[in-house]
């Protein structure tokens, strides 16, 4: 019997509440509904997610005592209910009705009498207890993350947060191998469905409404990929020439490495790395689907297999871990998971990346370092300070003109309607 949505949806958010991410909790719900409700469930998860700060704050002010650890999927209940009633269609009489029966499917039947008293306490006083809110509760944001933004993007922090709590555009990279953006583009309008192209990126279009992708024609021979249009501008950054050895250092799940064997076909060869086995597994996927060769290696760009030998590639592209603050309205787990303090140990891994990585480039090569955040301490600062330690290391003036300047890279910003917030650099080995 398939479980009931809201139980499902619950359950992911208290497992997220618990520390567990969105990725890890809620593909195992997704397989317990009915097929027709796995798009609800995705759904419920992603917008009660990305409310959450501003839904737990406004939770605190109308239960009378914290819920107890054990109770965490009880809690994710609660903030499921309070999102249907904000941010859904839902009528305000069926979010309560659903929400209070799915305390069966908990089997915590005793907790039916308070959800329903919190939801409807709620629609009577909604307004009242929103005014009581911290500004960065009221925006659905953590407070580090809240005076982060205001301190580094002033004038760009109201948009920047307001993009944030949007749901993120699905974005389609088209496979130049097989066929242009404008004959995609026009086989999407023969289909139905709406689309424009990107602004910024060569291959990017941009769908009106999200679709699945094996609705999209061609998707599954490889005519077109999911990638936001910031993503895009990776492997045109790189310019990889015909013949020339490149190593995509944390390649999983493959999307820039792929991009790049599109982009120049005529590589010598294309070393995808991760050190992460199981998310290599979706690099080879990607891979096949695409038609596209390449050496997948598992290993540590900070301490990288002896076997890729010194100076032996000419493009290194590192795309580095970091605290995905710029991608936050594809993974709103993070405003509940991600610590101000995890900045400097990203900023750290980074730099034992670059590190490491440097003595593979050959003299006169190009290493284009990557993130998707949108904070200077794992960005610019990172660069530099590796420029600074490295004799041989020259910044690249970039020429492109998106985003805004930020140090010796570019950043992005993320958009409403728009791409995701990423940062750019290029740095040159200089030769001996």
């Amino acid at each position: 019997m398939s479980r009931d949505v809201r139980a499902a949806a619950a359950a992911v958010v208290g497992e997220v509440l618990g520390g567990r991410s969105l990725n890890q909790a809620l593909p195992p719900q997704l397989a317990k509904v009915a097929q027709r409700d796995r798009a609800l469930l995705q759904q419920l998860c992603y917008g009660s997610l990305r409310a959450a700060p501003r839904l737990a704050a406004l939770l605190a002010q109308l239960l009378d005592r914290p819920l107890r650890e054990r109770d965490r999927d009880l809690q994710g209940l609660l903030l499921v209910g309070l999102y249907q009633i904000d941010g859904t269609r839902v009528p305000d009489h069926a979010a309560v009705s659903a929400t209070v029966a799915a305390t069966a499917a908990l089997k915590k039947q005793w907790a039916r009498g308070m959800v329903n008293a919190v939801l409807r306490r709620y629609l009577r006083e909604g307004e009242t207890l929103a005014a009581q809110l911290e500004p960065a509760e009221a925006q659905a944001h953590p407070a580090w993350l809240y005076r982060a933004l205001q301190a580094q993007w002033p004038q760009d922090a109201a948009d920047m947060l307001r993009a944030n709590n949007a749901q993120p555009p699905m974005v389609l990279r088209v496979n130049r191998l097989r066929l242009s953006r404008q004959d995609y583009l026009q086989r999407l309008q023969r289909e139905g469905i709406d689309a424009t192209p990107g602004a910024l990126a060569a291959d990017a279009i941009y769908l009106a409404a999200a679709t699945d992708v094996e609705a999209l024609p061609g998707f599954a021979q490889g005519d077109v990929s999911v990638q936001d249009e910031a993503a895009q501008l990776a492997a045109p950054l790189l310019a990889p020439r015909p013949g020339e050895r490149v190593l995509d250092a944390c390649a999983a799940p493959g999307g820039k490495a792929c991009h790049l064997l599109e982009l120049q076909p005529r590589l010598g060869e294309l070393v995808a790395m991760d050190n992460d086995a199981q998310r290599l597994a979706r690099v080879r996927d990607n891979l096949a689907r695409l038609g596209l060769a390449a050496r997948v290696l598992q290993g540590d760009a900070a301490s990288p297999p002896a076997d890729l030998a010194q100076a032996s590639f000419d493009r290194i592209l590192v795309d580095a871990p970091c605290s995905a603050s710029g991608v936050i309205r594809r993974h709103p787990d993070i405003k509940l998971l991600r610590r101000d303090s995890d900045s400097a140990g990203f900023a750290a891994q980074q730099q034992a990346i670059l590190r490491g990585l440097w003595p593979l480039l050959r003299p006169g090569g190009a290493l284009l370092y990557a993130t998707c955040s949108v904070l200077a301490q794992e960005n610019d600062a990172v660069v530099q300070a590796f420029l600074d330690a490295t004799p041989d290391a020259a910044a690249v003036a970039l020429r492109e003109k998106w985003g805004r300047p930020a140090g010796a890279g570019r950043q992005l910003l993320p958009a409403q309607d728009g791409p995701d917030g990423l940062f750019y650099a290029v740095v040159q080995r200089r030769a001996a």
